[in-house]
């Protein structure tokens, strides 16, 4: 009999063993290279980049660094790495036997028609425990699979809050070019506005000479009317962005240093995008969906151990005594241990099981949707960076060409050869080149700081569960 409770026992040590398969990851589901039109060349390794030596600007970083201080969605998410944090304390703690320390006292009074002697009588008890409860010996790995998922499910919050953060230093870098973006076309669109005001002013002067039509006046006129106009807007616009800019950084430090202009932001480092197999896998958004997979991964063997026997210990060691003053005196000891096997539950452990299994699916579709997306994300970033870096070239050039034939407009003007409708509409031609060539720079520069969070950005980020 000794021997077949032996066996037994082995026998389901064995299949406790296996009731967690070895967790394999599942191959990425993308190229194994970037698309070959793309310029894959660069210098700079995004993952060992700090973004204070990506953006150098010493006005951006001084915003970057309140936005890590005071944004609410980062908060929001500092608030849950602790949260996550303390439930895989609390699952790890069942993996130990919780101790208390129990004292008690009862004291009883019988009367007298009740004692069986014909006089009341009283007793008192007074009982002092040292009790452990309900301790569950893990032998099948119930506790250990749960135990586990938890702390991956904390390991995911944490790479969730990475993202957040690589997410809010490139927003931050963004909205700050837009708002370089929208002081440069305001600074051309004044210069514009005094501009066609002091040709306006010569315009009617010629008229009244008889040396200009009427028609030269209105058109100027019309001119004014509209860039004045066009200048409205884009204060409108850089009042957008700035808010976008506050709400971002959350509290707008008031003593930021003197930053630099929309040309010397010296974003021109290509970075290197590397192989996408292996750079995608360390994005954090990609580290926490892989995190979740492992949690649905343990979650199944947690189901599947519920089937076997839960072996339950309960244990005291305390005094007791019917005197207080005689308690220490008195010693009493307990030891219950309790085995339970599920027989018939409704089906209710088989659908813990299916349901763990499902999450694991949507867990694995959704790590390879992550990585799918961080492929994409940064094949649109190199190709942007491939097509504005032509395009701002196409941009300075045209600019340059406006400015000479402003140049030459204006000199054959002064020698009568040609109206002033002619130098008016070189005006207009080199306003808006400069206006196209502060569009595609800042969009240069925001496309290499989205390329800079595609990439995953640096790890070395300050440690702000804290303040944050």
């Amino acid at each position: 009999m000794l021997n077949r409770v032996l066996l037994s026992t082995v026998a389901l040590l064995l299949a406790a063993c296996s009731q967690t398969a070895e967790f394999h990851r599942p191959p990425a589901p993308i190229p194994q290279n970037w698309p070959t039109d793309l310029n894959i060349l660069g210098q700079q390794d995004a993952t060992k980049t700090h973004w204070r030596a990506f953006f150098t600007d010493p006005r951006l970083q001084a915003l970057i660094e309140a936005a890590l201080e005071n944004n609410r969605d980062l908060r929001i998410a500092v608030a849950r790495v602790k949260e996550a944090r303390a439930q895989y304390g609390i699952v790890r703690a069942d993996k130990l036997p919780s101790v208390n320390l129990l004292g008690s006292g009862s004291f009883l009074q019988t009367p007298s028609d009740l004692s069986g002697v014909g006089v009341p009588l009283s007793s008192e008890r007074y009982d002092l425990n040292l009790s452990s409860v309900s301790f569950e010996v893990d032998f099948w790995g119930r506790i250990a699979g749960l135990t586990e998922s938890a702390r991956n499910s904390y390991l995911a919050t944490e790479e969730a809050q990475r993202a957040v953060q690589l997410s809010l230093v490139s927003d931050v870098a963004s909205a700050y070019f837009t708002l370089l973006q929208m002081d440069t076309l305001a600074a051309l669109t004044r210069d514009s506005v005094a501009l066609r005001a002091q040709t306006l002013v010569l315009v009617g002067k010629g008229r009244d000479l008889g040396g200009a039509y009427d028609f030269e006046f209105q058109q100027a006129s019309g001119i004014l009317d509209s860039t004045r106009a066009a200048l409205d807007s884009i204060e409108h616009q850089r009042a957008v962005a700035s808010n976008r800019l506050n709400f971002l950084v959350g509290s707008f430090p008031s003593d930021l240093p003197t930053g630099r202009s929309l040309d010397e932001q010296g974003l021109d480092a290509d970075l290197a995008p590397g192989v996408p197999g292996e750079v995608l896998l360390l994005r954090p958004d990609v580290i926490a969906a892989e995190q979740r997979l492992l949690s649905a991964h343990a979650n199944i063997g947690a189901a599947r151990a519920a089937f076997l026997p839960k072996v339950l210990l309960t244990a005291g060691l305390g005094v007791a005594s019917q005197g207080l003053l005689g308690l220490l005196g008195g010693g009493a000891w307990s030891f219950q241990p309790a085995i339970s096997l599920p027989l018939f539950d409704g089906g209710r452990l088989a659908a813990g099981v299916d349901m763990a299994e499902a999450r694991k699916v949507i867990a694995v579709a959704e790590y390879e949707k992550t990585i799918q997306l961080a492929f994409r994300e940064v094949a649109d970033a190199l190709s942007a960076r491939t097509s504005l870096s032509k395009q701002l070239k196409a941009a300075v050039s045209n600019e340059k060409s406006q400015d000479k034939r402003l140049e030459i407009a204006q000199a054959r003007y002064n020698a009568g050869l040609i109206s002033f409708l002619e130098v008016l509409d070189g005006q207009r031609e080199l306003v808006a080149s400069q206006q196209i060539t502060a569009q595609v720079r800042r969009a240069q520069l925001e496309s290499a700081a989205q390329l800079y969070k595609a990439l995953g950005g640096g790890k070395s980020y300050e440690n702000r569960t804290g303040g944050a």
